[in-house]
């Protein structure tokens, strides 16, 4: 019987160790059931600039994540009806030291990928995409890549420091770990200290988008956009919880207000459907700052988005939400 949840109608959601969803905690690869993806955390903070603590944020959107169902309606699917799914526990990252947690990282999420088993990554920070680059390369050579952010992440430095979550795409650029021609970024906004902080990222070769732009285009033409873009190659999703309006993720480490809803990001992520992604990530959730779990819940049902992405693919065929 492939992995999926445990059944809500015979164990109450607040029984048992919290998993993504119920998943059965999964540390052996070889030792049961194939596998299609595994939810992996990665709970390093030590990249942030502002607010810490999103080192918490695994854990916090698993919490919230029992709640989810496996029927999604407006997919009409359920999705452990075509993917077995495990959650792999966190990878042992070293707090205060990047690279050694970067070298942690590809040597934890390298045994999935080796195997064509999708990582879906809760951060932690966004310096923990780089990490996920570098494993994905080793299998894929250069991605293409779709962020929904509030920030391009393409700086060079940030207080003197090439890594930190300020930095992971310049980076992943430089190693070529991205084909640049296939990286979309999507929801820009906020304040910024120049014009440099956006074109940054267009001289890199990303296609860069505005939350403005967004909403005066709307949401099909991004979508369209989108999978222009990146065509049929090996992507990677990342996707930054502060993509969200403040309203709907308070919980955050860097906040930036006039952002989207919750229902426009999971139009987004519908609309994704069909495209060959090969890993996720969803980051930046820090529960200190999250009144009633309103971040989580929006974390943990961007997940769910991706998890259905993959059940649709492996279905074949799918219907926008």
């Amino acid at each position: 019987m492939p992995y999926q949840p445990k059944d809500s109608f015979e164990s109450p959601r607040f029984c048992g160790v919290r998993t993504f969803m119920r998943l059965p905690y999964v540390e052996h690869l070889d030792a049961g059931e194939p596998i299609d993806f595994a939810v992996v955390g990665v709970p390093f903070d030590t990249g942030q600039s502002y607010r810490s603590g999103a080192r918490f944020g695994p854990a916090h959107i698993r919490d919230f994540s029992v709640l989810l169902r496996p029927y999604h309606p407006q997919q009409d699917i359920n999705v452990f009806d075509y993917v077995s799914g495990i959650d792999y526990g966190d990878l042992p990252v070293v707090p205060g030291y990047i690279e050694e947690t970067y070298r942690r990282m590809v040597e934890g999420l390298t045994p999935l990928l080796d195997r064509s088993i999708v990582p879906i990554v809760l951060g932690g920070d966004h310096s923990i995409t780089l990490g996920e680059l570098r494993a994905v390369a080793k299998r894929y050579g250069p991605v293409g890549l779709i962020h929904f952010d509030s920030h391009s992440d393409t700086w060079d430095s940030y207080f003197g420091q090439k890594y930190n979550h300020g930095t992971p795409f310049r980076r992943a650029a430089e190693e070529g770990l991205l084909a640049p021609e296939r990286v979309i970024q999507v929801g820009m906004r906020g304040p910024l200290y120049g014009p440099k902080d956006l074109d940054d990222a267009r001289q890199l070769g990303f296609a860069v988008y505005t939350t403005d732009d967004l909403l005066a285009m709307g949401i099909p033409e991004m979508i369209r956009l989108i999978r222009e873009r990146v065509g049929s190659g090996p992507t990677f999703l990342s996707f930054d919880i502060d993509f969200l309006d403040p309203v709907y993720a308070p919980g955050t480490g860097t906040p930036e207000v006039a952002g989207v809803t919750v229902a426009q990001a999971q139009q987004l992520v519908r609309g994704l459907a069909g495209l060959n992604i090969v890993a996720y990530d969803l980051v930046e959730v820090l529960p200190a700052y999250d009144s009633g779990q309103i971040t989580a819940a929006a974390a943990a049902n961007v997940v769910y988005e991706f998890i259905a992405l993959l059940a649709l693919q492996k279905r074949g065929g799918h219907r926008d939400g």
